[in-house]
């Protein structure tokens, strides 16, 4: 069992930036996906960027590429989603999730950004975007 813990949202100022982070307890990341989607009122749950714990490989929504960058702390079992040059549209609650992934299968981008394909999640944390 996985539990995951997200924080770092915020109120910030369009153009800013913030740090989420999430933090793993009852197993390592290791064999795991790790992933941030997020949710605004009245919107489906979407999908931002995900890492794999074991390779680093990365995936990122297209709203997302070039602004955003996930990375992970090995020593402290956490991800991390930088997130910089921030717009209002960016405002949403922030969700940490995971899921375990098998070397021998390939997986598309269909797979990585399906929520349902995910396990473990996190409360969220609210990110808000001033004009």
């Amino acid at each position: 069992q996985v539990q995951l813990v997200d924080t770092g949202g915020g109120l910030v100022q369009a153009g800013g930036s913030l740090r989420l982070s999430c933090a793993a307890s009852g197993r390592t990341f290791s064999s795991y996906v790790v992933g941030w989607f997020r949710q605004a009122p009245g919107k489906e749950r979407e999908f931002v960027a995900n890492i794999n714990w074991s390779y680093g490989t990365t995936w990122y929504a297209n709203s997302a590429e070039g602004r955003f960058t996930i990375s992970r702390d090995n020593a402290k079992n956490t991800v991390y989603l930088q997130m910089n040059s921030l717009n209002p549209e960016d405002t949403a609650v922030y969700y940490c999730a995971a899921r375990i992934y098998s070397s021998f299968r390939i997986y598309t981008f269909a797979d990585h950004s399906n929520p349902s394909n995910y396990d473990y999640w996190g409360q969220g944390t609210q990110v808000t975007v001033s004009t």
